[in-house]
């Protein structure tokens, strides 16, 4: 005799040809446990008691194919819920998966005939991952999301004017340093890319970041500037991305360029969240605390330049992507001392 359970509620005892005639029409299944009367402390499957007793069962199928769809009913194959917006948003879990899921389709779809636009909404698309992210990570009651969504398109329209339409990289001097990027001299190219390249971008994402603090009804804690300069990057590594698979991307070999735009819309616009992330750490700061601003507002500009300029040196190499992992443990470690920091500061 055997005891069958489910859900931990036990049913029984049965005899092993009544437990193989429930077995064959689907009322008790193979895999259900089940122990001996004798042993209930020997918890097994119902498969394996038939089997060990010699029992052979063949589940009997009731009917044809035809049958059978008849008896399960249409509505287990067309629910009335998916008809009913009210049912649906009772589970509203698989609808935002299949917003986050489908929406690149979506968006290719309706774009793919001019792929600016393509790559900008696709870019859009990775950012906004990364800022759903960010708000749930480093959100304050400072936080605000007009400001942010401000923020993100500020900045783009910005550097794109600054870029694009004035041309800042060819101008007298700057242009010099961007040259030196080219130069086959390791300190040459080092000194090209952060008082270049980093300076100049890490500038132009700290500069919304000031307008904020100079806009701001209270004073800001770091949490939430470095927030802000998370958005910044993230909207600056957007139009950075665009530029560069519109352009430089297009010059690779298939190979290279499937992994530059992946690395364009993904850890490159993280790595750009992180160094402003930085310095809205250190402007923070030099709100807090004023008599300290101008190696704070330097601080600010200076210390992501340089590991943006060091990273651009290494490149893809092993010494540059853990380059990259510090960068996110610099910030990780500055936000961790950040109350002992304003202690000092404060005295």
């Amino acid at each position: 005799m055997y005891y069958v359970f489910r859900n931990n509620q036990p049913f029984g005892p049965y005899s092993g040809d009544v437990l193989a005639a429930y077995v064959e029409d689907g009322k008790i299944l193979r895999c259900d446990k089940a122990y001996p009367a004798s042993t209930p402390q020997d918890v097994r499957t119902v498969g394996y008691f038939l089997k060990i007793s010699g029992v052979k069962v063949s589940i009997k199928h009731k009917g044809s194919v035809f049958l059978q769809l008849k008896d399960i009913g249409r509505e287990l194959i067309i629910p009335k819920a998916i008809f009913s917006r009210k049912e649906i948003m009772k589970d509203s879990r698989l609808l935002w998966l299949a917003l986050l899921g489908l929406s690149p389709a979506f968006l290719i779809g309706l774009f793919s005939a001019v792929p600016l636009i393509t790559f900008y909404v696709i870019s859009l698309y990775f950012s906004t991952i990364w800022g759903l992210f960010f708000f749930y990570f480093f959100k304050t009651p400072q936080v605000n999301t007009k400001t942010t969504i401000a923020l993100f398109f500020t900045l783009q329209l910005f550097v794109f004017t600054v870029w694009d339409i004035l041309h800042l990289p060819a101008w007298p001097g700057i242009n010099l340093l961007y040259r030196l990027t080219e130069s086959h001299s390791i300190p040459l190219k080092l000194a090209g890319f952060i008082f270049g390249v980093g300076l100049l971008e890490e500038a132009a994402k700290a500069v919304p970041l000031l307008l904020i603090v100079c806009r701001a009804k209270e004073p800001y804690i770091p949490q939430s500037l470095v927030f802000y300069g998370l958005m910044s990057g993230i909207a600056f590594g957007v139009f950075e991305g665009v530029q560069y698979q519109m352009t430089v991307n297009t010059q690779l070999d298939y190979a290279s360029a499937f992994f530059m735009n992946v690395a364009r819309l993904t850890s490159l616009p993280f790595l750009h969240a992180v160094w402003a992330g930085v310095a809205g750490y250190f402007i923070a700061f030099a709100n807090l605390y004023p008599k300290y601003r101008r190696s704070l507002y330097s601080l600010a500009i200076l210390i992501p330049a340089a590991i943006h300029g060091l990273y651009d040196t290494l490149g893809w190499s092993i010494l540059g992507l853990l380059l990259t992992l510090m960068s996110v443990v610099l910030l990780m470690s500055y936000l961790k001392q950040g109350v002992s920091y304003q202690s000092k500061l404060s005295k």
